[in-house]
């Protein structure tokens, strides 16, 4: 089977989804909740103490994606564990046969439901991506012991798109990419005049990475509102929020809304496909990748 990797180098336009894992201890729990997206997403990202709330563990709830036969995204966060927690579940992940991480750097325990919790924070994000990058190129520890068997990690990065000022360069996005990420996964940004002026800046300073930008199937306005509000860096068009407002049926037009963008953002250099995520309404996510099959969409060149 083609993974995601292949996926982005033959140029396919690519569809992730998003689920974050049960607070259960039963493995059915989490397979019940990612079986609608068997077959249908190229890879389902499994978050990692998503909201510093926690969940079944994001390394071992990625291997039993796996083997489901979906592939997984496993998202790696710096704030809970140290290096040495950190390189050991490294080679669980590829021990389980995970290939693609997706590294990030958590949130802050103080929003979530445990406001006491300490963080760790022992790397930041690109520390964390080079540990990962010489762990797999290297077959070694950071400090030289050696590591039996083989890591086959595609390492991707999370972004930010926003509407470039004047003077303003990628830095933080190159210094990822010289990291060893080879992918990127963007916050929401439904706003495509917006991202084709960002993508245009990133190709300006040499940027050359494939995108998978966050869109959401939006059940109402006032959920794109609060989306806007309160996550950050969240952009969703006034021209969206408008079309909620006055849509008899605002989660079938929230759908619509997604297979246009989807479309479009074809059509824009550097985006490589859609990361889909649905806060309280993951349901939906199905139903937009089974319409998008239709369009038979190619990443632009």
């Amino acid at each position: 089977m083609q993974t995601l990797q292949d996926k982005l180098n033959a140029g396919r336009f690519v569809i992730t989804a998003e689920i974050t894992p049960p607070v259960s201890f039963d493995a059915a729990d989490l397979i019940a909740k990612v079986a609608p997206l068997k077959g249908l997403a190229d890879a389902v990202n499994v978050t990692d103490g998503a909201g510093a709330r926690a969940h079944m563990g994001a390394v071992t709830a990625a291997g039993l994606l796996l083997g489901n036969g979906i592939e997984p995204i496993l998202q790696f966060t710096c704030r809970d564990r140290n290096r040495i927690a950190l390189q050991s579940d490294l080679m669980a992940a590829a021990a389980l046969g995970v290939r693609n991480l997706l590294m990030l750097k958590g949130d802050d325990p103080k929003q979530g439901d445990q406001p006491d919790a300490k963080p760790v924070f022992d790397l930041d994000t690109i520390g964390l991506t080079q540990m990962a990058a010489a762990m797999r190129d290297k077959g070694e520890l950071p400090h030289g012991r050696k590591v039996a068997g083989r890591a086959e990690f595609f390492l991707g990065a999370a972004d930010m798109p926003i509407d470039p000022p004047a003077g303003w360069e990628p830095k933080s996005l190159k210094g990822k990419i010289a990291a060893g990420c080879a992918f990127a996964q963007t916050q929401f940004c439904m706003d495509t005049a917006l991202l084709r002026r960002y993508t245009a800046r990133l190709a300006e300073h040499g940027v050359k990475l494939p995108m998978l930008i966050g869109i959401a199937p939006l059940r109402s306005a006032k959920s794109g509102r609060w989306m806007r509000e309160k996550l950050f860096g969240t952009i969703i068009s006034d021209a969206t929020i408008e079309r909620l407002e006055a849509a008899a049926d605002p989660a079938a037009e929230g759908r619509r809304i997604c297979l246009e963008l989807m479309q479009e953002m074809a059509t824009i250099p550097g985006v490589a496909g859609v990361h889909l995520m649905a806060p309280g309404n993951e349901a939906a996510i199905a139903d937009v990748i089974r319409d998008a099959a239709a369009l038979k969409l190619s990443a632009a060149k």
